[in-house]
């Protein structure tokens, strides 16, 4: 854990992957403050820190004396949000340089066809 982020928006963001791929479903519960911290050896505050983010957010929830717990919608509601920031990161560019270099809709559907299909077959080469 150490990609330059603070390590209490690291653990948020595993747990967030977590419901995001379907690891945590919704009303499940998510692994204790201690348990992470125990996991990944660090102080149960941090790891509280970015709970309590997730908390913020509406994803997890509290259960007075049983832990937290992946709230209602919250699977929805990161795909959305992430849905959301994949388009301002990279649609917005990529048709940006489209209309630039005087491509039409149809013209930018058809070069990501051709370069999914390529990636396709990178893949299933030996």
């Amino acid at each position: 854990m150490d990609d330059g982020r603070p390590i209490f928006q690291q653990i948020a963001d595993q747990i967030a992957d977590g419901i995001a791929a379907g690891a945590y479903p919704e009303g499940t519960q998510v692994p204790s403050t201690t348990e992470l911290s125990a996991f990944h050896r660090i102080n149960p505050a941090t790891v509280g820190k970015g709970v309590n983010l997730l908390v913020e957010r509406g994803l997890l929830h509290k259960r007075r004396g049983l832990g937290m717990f992946v709230s209602d919608g919250a699977r929805a509601s990161l795909l959305a949000a992430r849905t959301a920031a994949f388009a301002r990161a990279y649609v917005q560019p990529l048709l940006a340089e489209a209309r630039a270099l005087g491509l039409s809709t149809d013209d930018v559907h058809k070069v990501i066809a051709e370069t999914a299909d390529e990636t396709a077959d990178e893949r299933s080469t030996p």
